[in-house]
């Protein structure tokens, strides 16, 4: 029965290779950091991990994780509402709320179940959804789940969404929903022009934080600090995966009455574990540890605006970014890879992105910063980026 299916599959990968287009797993055996160790024993400095404030490996949040496992166990082996919710899972929502000035919390095992489970319960065929063309791939997922009906704006055009508001005008409820930070180009969206639409038009406003919570901001506290606007967005979307500890978990926070019914009706959440008691301790832990200071934002800050003057500077071209990720434009697939394979020979650990996880004709090398970068290790970076930009002719 497998081989006539194999032999499609098979001509299928075939062409994603000769395409330049087949993407490979580097295998990393040390902890995740600024420095990591690959299966070859090379150590290399990694600049395209979501770590953006240095957590993925801090003590103080491994102590948490390992309190948590011996007081609550390996797992719940339960969904939330069956058996599957604990004291620390509690905790751990209303830290979130607090932290972005919400009024409830719902934990999901990722946020692209957050996304995926956040507009079927809410909206219907007499509703509308607005959405930025760049939104991420789980917010079209979600969407799709959805009978609502379904408008698309260009990427943080607010001329173009308010003309898609206009379209919309005539559906029950319209909610515009975006991403804080776009996270192949770095950009924030302006999300104080997409309330004073959505108020203009009586639309609900929906965030997705994951590229900005712990990033953007002056305290980290997301897109809604940057822009003034703490409380004034209805429903916020979030990982516990990148800039929280890079570990796994997502979840929404928003009105109260939006987070009861998800509890209710959305399905990721209702058929899925509960997220394990260690991932809980930590991230408890590191919200704790984000109101007691903003040093590593800052830290990340001042990496973020060193790295993107400096390889501007070299005179390559990136997007315009506000937040800690910095896409060097190379348009081209095959040149991607091999920029990247030359990098980690290096000593910097970059990946090329291009179709279908961006427009064709936009290969990049996405950078990321992070807290954990060194002074010494931006100016290593630079100088490899510089070498072999030059060498494939990137650069003069």
């Amino acid at each position: 029965m497998y081989g006539k299916i194999k032999e499609h599959l098979k001509n299928e990968l075939s062409q994603i290779r000769e395409a330049g287009l087949y993407k490979s797993e580097r295998i990393i055996t040390s902890a995740q950091d600024a420095v990591i160790r690959l299966d070859s024993g090379k150590e290399v400095l990694n600049f395209c991990a979501n770590n953006y404030l240095g957590l993925s490996n801090h003590p103080e949040l491994i102590a948490a994780a390992k309190s948590a496992l011996d007081t609550h166990g390996f797992g719940m082996s339960s969904v939330r509402f069956i058996c599957g919710t604990t004291d620390l899972h509690k905790e751990l929502e209303a830290k979130i709320a607090d932290f972005f000035g919400t009024e409830d919390s719902i934990l999901y095992a990722a946020c692209f179940d957050a996304n995926g489970g956040v507009f079927e319960p809410l909206f219907g065929e007499e509703d509308a959804i607005i959405s930025d063309s760049l939104n991420h791939a789980s917010i079209i997922d979600g969407v799709r789940l959805s009978k609502a009906r379904r408008f698309r704006y260009k990427n943080a055009d607010m001329a173009d969404l308010e003309v898609q508001l206009q379209n919309a005008s005539d559906a029950r409820f319209r909610i515009v929903v975006t991403d804080g930070v776009f996270s192949m180009d770095g950009n924030v969206a302006p999300v104080d022009e997409i309330i004073r639409l959505a108020q203009k038009y009586d639309a609900l406003v929906m965030v997705d934080e994951c590229h900005s919570a712990g990033v953007v901001g002056e305290t980290g506290r997301g897109v809604t600090e940057r822009f003034n606007v703490r409380g004034k967005v209805d429903i916020i979307t979030g990982t516990l995966g990148k800039a929280f500890g890079g570990a796994i978990g997502g979840f929404t926070t928003g009105k109260r009455e939006i987070i009861e019914l998800l509890r209710q009706r959305s399905r990721p959440y209702l058929f899925s574990n509960a997220i394990p008691p260690s991932v809980v301790g930590a991230g408890i832990r590191m919200f704790e540890m984000m109101a007691e200071t903003s040093e590593l934002q800052n830290r990340l800050h001042q990496n973020t605006e060193y790295f993107v003057a400096k390889i501007k500077e070299a005179g390559f071209d990136i997007k315009p970014t506000k937040s800690a990720i910095c896409a060097v434009m190379l348009y081209d697939a095959k040149l991607s890879q091999e920029f990247a394979t030359r990098l980690l020979e290096e000593g910097i650990y970059v990946i090329g992105f291009y179709y279908p996880v961006v427009p064709q004709g936009e290969a990049r090398i996405r950078v990321q910063l992070s807290a954990a970068h060194k002074h010494e290790h931006l100016d290593q970076a630079i100088a490899a980026f510089t070498k072999v930009g030059k060498i494939l002719g990137v650069i003069q």
